[in-house]
């Protein structure tokens, strides 16, 4: 029997507790879960790739069949095949998430066929929750500490303090 391997693909900037109990979620779901910190290169991210990844590696230390890997220039599908790699993991908080999705697996089924993709719906109390809320609230000096895992509330904090 071979290991069942997933890929949860984002941009996670920054990591928020929605996302964190996803991979918890799909974590005891599979094997191994690859955490792909998808960017490109030609937008500004709101944290760097290396700060992104160090947060997302401090709040997933604790689950031992969880990776984090970092990739531009390359579809999910393409580092999916590169990691092994036949679950794609998808998280929905709402109708606009499921439509955006849909049409995304459209394309990656016609790129990838073997890859099967698995949708986990946010738990309620987290559906609001997201990265550029975050971003925003931030801005504004606002409590990010509900909808942010620790590490990611005192980095977004500093930042917050020294501009």
């Amino acid at each position: 029997m071979s290991n069942k391997i997933g890929l949860f693909a984002g941009s996670f900037d920054p990591v928020t507790k929605g996302h964190l109990d996803l991979i918890k979620r799909a974590s005891q779901l599979l094997d191994q879960l690859y955490v792909g910190i998808f960017y490109n290169q030609n937008k500004a991210g709101f944290l760097p790739l290396a700060r992104r990844q160090a947060l997302l590696e401090a709040v997933v230390k604790g689950l031992p069949n969880v990776s984090v890997i970092t990739s531009h220039d390359q579809l999910a599908v393409d580092v999916a095949k590169d990691v092994g790699a036949s679950v794609l993991v998808r998280g929905l908080r709402n109708g606009q998430d499921l439509t955006y999705e849909a049409s995304m697996d459209h394309f990656n089924h016609d790129l990838a066929p073997e890859l099967e993709t698995i949708y986990l719906l946010a738990k309620p109390g987290l559906s609001y929750v997201s990265s550029s809320r975050v971003r925003e609230l931030t801005h504004f000096g606002a409590d990010i500490r509900p909808y942010v895992p620790e590490p990611v509330a005192l980095e977004l904090e500093k930042k917050h303090d020294n501009k």
